[in-house]
């Protein structure tokens, strides 16, 4: 196999359930060179049983970095994430996003000195997320909005993000109002810009630490590109009982500074 190429970082906590399904979504991508580096903030011993399961099943290398459970301290263990990375172009995700079959192969086929990529998601209710079987990750079946349909989804204009290829997802990517983001469900850049901006601020807990990352590559003049049409995850639905008030304040208060001070570099990152 040639040089490894990508690192794919999924970040869980205690929810076996969508992981398995993640890690089967990661089994039949088409593009085959990338490892995958779990980043758990503290999961208990079933997360590294099914680690320890999988890991003989799927075809791809699986390295597991685990923290102790200190409450929501996803920032720490992205960047512990980020340093067992062996790729020079770093995939970012959740563990609670199935990736299209094409996903990784976007991310490769996008990736660009001097920017970051910025992707999207397709919301499915609680009980759909539930219901989707291995059976349908492999064979693709949980992409198909008529199978969505039947399983108590609802069509929509969202559905294009399902549908849509080729000129069309491009056409869609460029017209699109959302903006060019990095978002810890579907993001790529490459490791060095990221090492450079010190990785994530540890400072943060739940609400926004994926964009600020963003915003100081940007204002470090790494331009994020839209692909929220072209690389596609179905986000499952859960609870989000780490999601406060007060985090939510902190961190808009950090970010505020981040853009206000044009700031490329965080002292409370990978090197603290």
């Amino acid at each position: 196999m040639n040089q490894l190429e990508i690192s794919v970082i999924v970040s869980t906590y205690n929810a076996e359930e969508w992981l398995e399904k993640v890690l089967w979504g990661f089994e039949v991508q088409t593009y085959q060179n990338f490892e995958l580096i779990i980043a758990d903030d503290g999961s208990g011993p079933k997360t590294k049983s099914l680690i320890d399961d999988l890991s003989q099943k799927l075809k791809y290398p699986i390295v597991h970095v685990w923290q102790e459970d200190e409450g929501f301290q996803k920032s720490r263990i992205l960047n512990k994430a980020l340093k067992a990375c062996r790729g020079n172009y770093v995939v970012m995700t959740d563990g609670d996003c199935i990736p299209r079959p094409d996903f990784l192969q976007v991310h490769y086929d996008r990736k660009k000195p001097g920017h970051f990529l910025s992707g999207g998601y397709f919301m499915l209710p609680l009980t759909t997320s539930k219901t989707i079987q291995i059976s349908d990750i492999t064979s693709s079946s949980c992409f198909n909005p008529s199978w969505l349909k039947e399983n108590g989804v609802p069509s929509s204009r969202k559905n294009l993000k399902l549908t849509a290829s080729g000129k069309l997802a491009d056409f869609l990517n460029w017209i699109t109002p959302t903006k060019a983001t990095w978002n810890g469900h579907n993001a790529s850049g490459w490791l060095s810009d990221i090492v450079e901006a010190n990785g994530f601020d540890e400072r943060m807990q739940y609400g926004g630490q994926d964009r600020e990352l963003g915003e100081r590559l940007m204002n470090k003049g790494i331009k994020g590109i839209q692909i929220r049409y072209s690389a596609i995850c179905i986000h499952l639905d859960h609870k989000r009982g780490y999601k406060t008030p007060e985090s939510l304040r902190k961190n808009r208060a950090i970010r505020d500074e981040t853009i206000r001070s044009k700031s490329t570099y965080t002292p409370f990152g990978i090197r603290s």
